[in-house]
């Protein structure tokens, strides 16, 4: 038997072979894995390149991104370097992978840099790993790069950690074929060091991939994830060896514990005793329960606590799997050989010595099969003692089962009787024979032994000469009889076993169902309420229940309430109370509980790894039906699902906020950059000035202290106008702008404006156009004077020194437009709209001092007045910036607000 089991599968020896006959005449890929960028993976490929060319391989570099780093750039030193094709796109030229180049070249090494890159529409390949598999067929070996964020099964946990979904992803598939996999690792504070010391970046996009996506619980997360793949990858490496060479396993290379569980209270025991032991060995481990056809003949005790052990070990940090089969021993080492599992726990039988010499153990049966396994056997009491298989015997099925059993008997016998005269008496077996099949295929295996019993007895009694007594004139019919009973007990047995397996079958079927369509809406919902929606249909399609869910209010969620409002499910003080118990305990409680059962609904806890999120309330539909077992553990599960679509949504806001917070940091510290150059530059001249008038034993004459206060009180006013331009934008966040509006002549303001402007205009032409007849338009003189002088202020500063500024006026039916244009360079289009944001300056080679508020300040009063104002190129060269104001007073008119 153990040759047997050690034996390989014909089938996946032969997809081996295939497999490697492929390898053989394809190229060998190696990649160089890491779980970001900077890690060093470039680096390592170009020395290990070194390295083969340095043992005489032929060695050439098809493309390879230094990123202007001296020392990666000193490892192509030697290497030949084939120059990369030039694709066009959207009138650019971009380098890319030349594939055909490499073909023609054929080297033995090629070295092929970022695996997951994406080519430029008009390539021959899509992605760059599809070169790569070109090379690989033509019998070139291939290094190359990738992170562990461009794995596709991967890509959704990446996009979690990071809130950043990456688009450049690869089939897992492509990973799977290649020959090695090597990891480059490096510590996240020293990839941190080497972000800010310009090795990964330059310093611009430094600062921003710190922000972004090298923050350290981001790097120690990949880093964990990449580790954890790399060592699933090199276990299915192993996995793949032992099977191809038959060997059965398991290699000492990591402990993995296996615990067997069953439906007693033993179980907990044993997971508790399984998990002490994991974290001794510092081993991964499973609690495994195998279903045998006895498990539907569990009363629901026994599957409560059976689903409370399996629960346990998944809280305690192990897996829990079910596996049918009709031997707990065979199933278990079956699944501990497979995944190489080391050491299998499991109870110390318990009970009458007699019954273990009987029948036997489980836990002999394990140790006996488990070969180099190491059985570990945990005692117990004798209170506790089932902990692998069910109870003793109990009736399979109803008496109205058993009653049709025996009609069934009946009627083979009636059917009997009518052919016995054309048919001998042992022919006439086959018919109880058919009566036994019928009964375990529909009654079940109690009324099938029980046919095939009233079977024997009724043909002794019908059939058997002396008739109508169980008196056998002919010994040779105990031989018949006999056969009969085995074969009919044999017949019951096996067609039960199968009815069992096709009735297991199917309600695995419908939870895996029912989960699936679950977890399959809660994934395409954005929000809360798209979630409790998919929640409550489900359990309501599933188990005809009214669904709630409960979350907590406020930062230290002492207080529950639902997400969304309920009519069918009003809560009073007592149910909530029953609820925040079990959202403070992560405990179920509520009706069908053994914890405050007065409750009309019953609460479960939507618990995550990381804590609880909420409570999700169920009522039944009718009054006195409760759920079954299964459908207990299906609705725990869709509380599970439920409780990781919510923490999503949650960590997705919670990212969210974290951006505004970075940008608002961003902001202070763009503000502090800028007002702290903005007030030293006045400061230093007024400072300046104001000394030499003070300072002793320097004589000045009139001129020169003339230039000097000229000089103080000129940098004294733009100090004014900045601090005013501050308090401008602090009232207009804080909505304290009070506005005055009363029929005004634009004409007026204008003037108003140019006047303020006094010496700054410097000379500079300003051109005045206004319509002949011009209504008094309903404004604030004050604020819209101040928005033409930071308007013309601002044509002065960016357009040539002698060239003029010109203003305008026109009339639409409903509003009263204003036209400030110069003969500067213009504004690019992208920025047209940003020039109105705080803070935002045009980037361009220009030594025009500003803090970027003059603009933002004015869209703020015009759009106080209900008006609006944009930015266009002017035709020919500058820009026009136009204020439109409502003719009428009470149009779009905002409410003010007091100081």
């Amino acid at each position: 038997m153990s040759d047997e089991l050690e034996r390989p599968d014909p089938d996946e020896l032969l997809s081996q072979v295939q497999t490697e006959e492929r390898q053989q005449a394809r190229g060998k890929l190696k990649i160089f894995f890491g779980y970001a960028a900077g890690v060093g993976k470039t680096y390592a490929m170009l020395e290990a390149a070194q390295q083969r060319l340095a043992e005489g391989m032929e060695v050439v570099a098809a493309s390879v991104e230094t990123h202007g780093l001296p020392e990666t750039e000193a490892l192509l030193a030697g290497l030949e370097v084939l120059p990369p094709r030039q694709m066009e796109y959207r009138g650019q030229l971009w380098p890319e992978l030349d594939v055909d180049a490499v073909l023609a070249r054929h080297p033995e090494l090629s070295l092929v840099d970022e695996l997951a890159h994406t080519n430029v529409p008009g390539s021959r390949h899509a992605k760059r790993y599809q070169d790569v598999d070109e090379i690989l067929a033509a019998g070139i070996d291939v290094y190359t790069t990738l992170n562990v964020q461009h794995l596709e099964s991967l890509n959704d946990t990446v996009a979690q950690i990071t809130g950043i979904t990456e688009h450049e992803t690869i089939p897992d598939q492509f990973i799977d074929e290649s020959t090695e996999l090597e990891l480059i690792d490096l510590p996240p504070d020293e990839l941190q060091r080497r972000l800010q010391e310009g090795k990964v970046y330059v310093p611009e996009q430094a600062a921003h991939a710190t922000r972004q996506f090298f923050r350290k619980g981001n790097l120690t997360a990949l880093r964990e994830l990449a580790l954890r793949d790399a060592a699933a990858r090199v276990d299915e490496q192993m996995r793949a060896y032992m099977q191809l060479r038959a060997i059965p396993g398991p290699w000492p290379a990591g402990e993995q514990l296996l615990v067997c569980v069953g439906p007693g209270p033993f179980g907990e025991r044993l997971v508790r005793a399984a998990r002490r032991l994991a974290g001794e060995l510092n081993a991964r481990w499973t609690a495994l329960y195998v279903e045998t056809p006895a498990h539907l003949r569990l009363n629901t005790e026994e599957q409560d606590q059976l689903a409370r052990t399996l629960y346990l070990a998944e809280e305690l940090g192990g897996r829990s799997v079910t596996l049918p089969g009709r031997s707990v021993a065979a199933a278990a080492v079956d699944y501990a050989r497979r995944h190489n599992v080391t050491k299998i726990v499991v109870g110390k039988p318990v009970g009458p010595h007699w019954r273990q010499l009987l029948r036997g153990t489980v836990v002999d049966q394990i140790v006996q099969a488990s070969g180099p396994i190491d059985v570990y056997v945990i005692s117990g009491t004798p209170e506790a003692g089932r902990g692998l298989e069910p109870g003793g015997w109990r009736p399979s099925g109803s008496w109205s089962q058993y009653a049709w059993a025996a009609g069934l008997v009946l009627l083979g016998s009636l059917l009997g009787g009518l052919l016995r005269q054309f048919l001998a008496p042992t022919n006439l077996v086959m018919i109880y024979l058919l009566v036994v099949v019928v009964a375990a295929l529909y009654l079940g295996r109690g009324p099938a032994i029980l046919a095939a019993i009233l079977g024997v007895l009724v043909f002794d009694f019908f059939f058997v000469p002396p008739y109508l007594t169980l008196a056998v004139a002919d010994t040779e019919y105990l031989l018949t009889f006999l056969g009969l009973l085995f074969v009919g007990l044999i017949i019951s047995d096996l067609t039960a076993r199968v009815r069992e397996q096709i009735e297991a079958a199917r309600r695995r079927e419908r939870e895996t169902s029912a989960l699936y369509g679950l977890s399959r809406d809660l994934a395409v919902a954005a929000d809360l309420e798209a979630e409790g929606e998919a929640v409550a249909a489900h359990a309501g399609d599933t188990f005809g229940r009214d669904v709630i869910i409960l979350l907590p209010e406020g930062n230290d969620g002492a207080t529950l309430r639902p997400f969304k409002d309920h009519p069918d499910l009003p809560l009073d003080e007592h149910e909530l109370a029953v609820a925040t118990w079990t959202f403070q305990h992560g405990q179920p409680a509520g009706r069908g509980t053994d914890t405050l059962a007065a409750a009309r609904l019953r609460y479960l806890p939507l618990k995550t790894a990381r804590k609880t999120v909420g409570v999700l309330g169920v009522r039944a539909a009718e009054q006195g039906k409760y759920l079954s077992p299964e459908q207990r553990r299906l609705l725990e599960a869709f509380a599970s699902l439920a409780a990781v679509a919510i923490e999503r949504v949650q960590l997705a806001e919670a990212a969210s906020q974290v951006q505004i917070l970075e940008a608002t940091e961003k902001l202070q510290t763009a503000l502090l950059n800028s007002i702290s150059h903005d007030l030293r530059t006045p400061l230093v001249s007024i400072t300046g000035a104001l000394s030499a008038l003070q300072e002793e034993g320097v004589r000045l004459d009139d001129d020169a202290r003339s230039v000097l206060v000229d000089t103080a009180a000129e940098e004294a006013g733009r100090l004014n106008r900045l601090v005013g331009n501050l308090l401008d934008m602090t009232r207009l966040e804080a909505g304290a702008v009070r506005i005055h509006r009363e029929p005004r002549d634009l004409q007026d303001v204008i003037g108003a404006a140019l006047q303020q402007l006094g010496e700054r205009l410097n000379g500079r032409p300003v051109k005045v156009a206004l319509p002949a007849t011009l209504p008094l338009v309903p404004l604030d003189f004050v604020l819209l004077a101040h928005v033409l002088v930071n308007l013309v202020d601002n044509a002065l500063k960016y357009s040539p020194p002698g060239s003029p500024v010109e203003i305008s006026v026109r009339l639409t039916e409903s509003e009263a437009q204003i036209d400030v244009a110069d003969q500067g360079i213009g504004i690019p289009a992208e920025d047209l709209s940003r020039i109105f944001q705080k803070f935002y300056r045009v980037q361009r080679p220009s030594h025009v001092a500003g803090t970027g508020l003059g603009l933002s300040i004015s869209k703020g009063l015009v759009e106080v007045h209900g008006g609006r104002i944009w930015a266009q190129n002017r035709p020919g060269g500058g820009t026009i910036v136009t204020v439109a104001l409502p003719l009428d007073e009470r149009a779009d008119r905002p409410e003010e607000v007091a100081p």
